[in-house]
C-alpha cells in the first residue's frame, strides 16, 4: 500500500531528482494550485534536480515560459521536458539521416500551431496521401468530428506511413466540456492499420530523454510526481522509478476505493500518496 505523506518535505531526503507533472499537480486550467510554486522552489533549494515532465505536444521552451508567466520561479526547475520536445528531437535526427530530400509531414495540431515542427527540414502537407510521416501533436476534437481525422489519415495508413503521437491522452478538456484527444486519433490510425510511435508518459522515450539529462543519478534516487495512475504512475513503474500520486487533478473527486480499482486496472501502485503538491 502507498505511504501517505503530508508534503514533499517528507521524502525530499530520499531522492536526488524529481520528475514532476504539470497539469493536475502544479496547476489546472485556471492557474497554479496553492503552495505548488513554493514546493517546487523548496525542492530546488534543497539541491534536487527537478524536471517538469509533460504530455504537451508543444516544445519545452514554450511551456517553460508559460509556467513562469503563471508565477512559478523559472529557477525552480532544471528542464521542462515535453513529449513535443522529444518528438522534435527524434524528427531532427531522422531528417539529418535523409538530408537529400525534405520529409513531407502531416501535422495535426490546434489553432494552426506549427511549433512542433518549426525549425525542422520538413515540408508540411495537408493530407495523408502526400505524407512521409504524421505528427499528432494535438486534437481539434471540439471543432471537427473523428471522421475528419479518418479522411486525413486513411490514405497514409494504407501506405504504411509512420505516425508519432506526442499526446497520448484520449480525452481532452475544453471550455465546453470534453472531446476526443490526440491519443484517440492515434488509436484510430492503429484501427486503420497504421503504425504509431507513442511519445510521452507512460511510454519509454520521454523517460529515456530525461535520464540522459540526469547522468550519474541512480534510478533508485529518482521519483516521479503525478496525478494520473495510467500515465504518471504507470510510466514511473515501467521506467523503474519511484512515484508519488497527488490526489488533485483528474483524481480530485475519486474515492480511495476508486483509486484502488485504478491501481489494479493499470497494474501500477504509487509508493506515496500526497493530498496536494505542497512542501
Amino acid at each position: 500500500m502507498p505511504e501517505t505523506i503530508a508534503g514533499m518535505s517528507a521524502i525530499a531526503d530520499r531522492f536526488d531528482a524529481f520528475l514532476v507533472d504539470q497539469f493536475g499537480v502544479l496547476r489546472d486550467g485556471r492557474g497554479p494550485y496553492p503552495g505548488a510554486a513554493a514546493a517546487l522552489s523548496a525542492l530546488k533549494q534543497a539541491g534536487k534536480t527537478v524536471i517538469i515532465l509533460s504530455n504537451s505536444g508543444k516544445r519545452s521552451a514554450e511551456n517553460s515560459e508559460r509556467l513562469a508567466k503563471l508565477g512559478f520561479d523559472a529557477a525552480s526547475w532544471d528542464w521542462f521536458l515535453t513529449s513535443g520536445e522529444v518528438a522534435w528531437r527524434l524528427l531532427a535526427r531522422e531528417s539529418e539521416a535523409q538530408a537529400d530530400r525534405p520529409t513531407a509531414c502531416l501535422l495535426i495540431s490546434r489553432d494552426g500551431d506549427t511549433s512542433p515542427i518549426d525549425g525542422l527540414p520538413l515540408r508540411r502537407v495537408d493530407s495523408g496521401a502526400d505524407a512521409d510521416v504524421i505528427l499528432l501533436a494535438a486534437s481539434e476534437g471540439d471543432v471537427y468530428p473523428l471522421d475528419h481525422s479518418r479522411t486525413l489519415l486513411e490514405p497514409a495508413a494504407r501506405r504504411g506511413i509512420p505516425c508519432l503521437c506526442t499526446n497520448p491522452d484520449k480525452v481532452m478538456l475544453t471550455r465546453e466540456g470534453t472531446a476526443f484527444g490526440a491519443g484517440r486519433i492515434a488509436e484510430l490510425y492503429q484501427e486503420l492499420g497504421g503504425d504509431v510511435r507513442w511519445i510521452g508518459k507512460p511510454f519509454p522515450d520521454i523517460y529515456t530523454t530525461a535520464r540522459e539529462f540526469m547522468t550519474g543519478i541512480d534510478a533508485s534516487r529518482i521519483c516521479c510526481v503525478g496525478d494520473s495512475i495510467e500515465h504518471d504512475i504507470g510510466g514511473a513503474r515501467e521506467a523503474g522509478l519511484s512515484s508519488v500520486l497527488v490526489t488533485t487533478g483528474i483524481l480530485a473527486q475519486a474515492s480511495a476505493e476508486e483509486r484502488q480499482a485504478l491501481f489494479k486496472e493499470h497494474g501500477a501502485v504509487p509508493d506515496f500518496l500526497l493530498p496536494a503538491f505542497i512542501w
